[in-house]
């Protein structure tokens, strides 16, 4: 087989899957829904948790910092559940036998919960604007890096979850730390005058912690 026709049926592969947890979500409705109220409640109480005497610069980086720390919280909802069909049905294993590759199942998972994070910021990005302030293409550029990180090394780390009784407790301890890179790198771009570092700095993110997520993603599943 030509590595042409090996990336076409790899491709194959990842879209599937991801298409298998977008149907899944879109039966249930039991992920973005609880993804969507967390966010627009979390900025809610937000507003009303910032003082109003805060000068507006400090108010701004106060504000684009909240708006970050609700969207990693959100997306760490979204991924408590991300293994929860594979994991009630003893649907992992059979997807590890399955004639892929084994990173197929991970990208597939990536794609489906950035999906999921991107319908809880379009969601997210008004109430902000509503709550707080305007918000320019730089913060939604940041986002979308934001995003292919949050997906790239949650999906490795909601695996390594799934299998432990304590999978609630485990992910947070080990997700929250590799996120702050993300936090940092958000809240930068968007307050920041010169952002493009900061932007850069998401891009590497993503980067680094994509390669090293999809190598070792194959030996986290099988152990």
């Amino acid at each position: 087989m030509t590595s042409t026709a090996s990336l076409r049926l790899y491709l194959s592969d990842v879209l599937l899957l991801a298409r298998k947890d977008l149907k899944l979500e879109m039966r249930s409705r039991d992920t973005v829904p609880a993804m969507l109220l967390f966010v627009v409640s979390s900025l809610v109480v937000f507003h009303f948790a910032v003082p109003s005497t805060l000068s507006s610069e400090t108010e701004r980086t106060v504000a684009f910092g909240l708006l970050w720390i609700a969207i990693i919280f959100t997306a760490l909802l979204g991924l408590t559940r991300a293994f929860v069909a594979e994991r009630e049905q003893r649907l992992l294993d059979a997807l590890v036998m399955a004639p892929c590759d084994r990173s197929a199942i991970w990208l597939g998972k990536v794609l489906a919960v950035v999906g999921f994070l991107v319908l809880a910021e379009i969601i997210a990005v008004p109430a902000f604007v509503l709550f707080f302030q305007g918000v320019s293409a730089v913060t939604v550029a940041a986002l979308v890096l934001a995003n292919l990180g949050i997906a790239a090394v949650g999906t490795l780390l909601a695996a390594m979850a799934a299998g432990s009784r304590t999978r609630e407790l485990i992910l947070p301890l080990l997700f929250l730390p590799l996120a702050i890179p993300i936090v940092v790198g958000g809240i930068g771009a968007s307050v920041a005058d010169s952002p493009e570092r900061f932007l850069g700095f998401l891009a590497l993110y993503d980067a680094v912690f994509g390669i090293i997520s999809w190598a070792a993603f194959e030996y986290v599943v099988t152990e």
